[in-house]
């Protein structure tokens, strides 16, 4: 058995395509996605809920912390990095 460890988190980015830009809050501050455009993102917990969100990476977001709900985001591809 190996000492090494992985990092956590784990070396990969990750890239989303935006499928649901509806239903923007009257009360958020900050960039919000399009539909059809792929995003660098990185999906994290919540930390109350544990449901997964999605935080695209770049965007400024004032309110509510600029996380978005997962679905309104699909998968496209994650990129290992060296």
């Amino acid at each position: 058995m190996s000492n090494i460890k992985l990092p956590t988190p784990l070396p990969v980015q990750q890239y989303a395509r935006c499928v649901n830009d509806t239903q923007r809050p009257a009360d958020y501050i900050g960039d919000w996605p399009t539909a059809g455009t792929v995003y660098p993102v990185r999906v994290l917990l919540h930390a109350h809920t544990g449901q997964p969100q999605v935080k695209v990476l770049g965007f400024y977001a004032e309110r509510p912390y600029g996380a978005f709900a997962a679905h309104r985001f699909e998968r496209v591809a994650d990129v290992w990095l060296n």
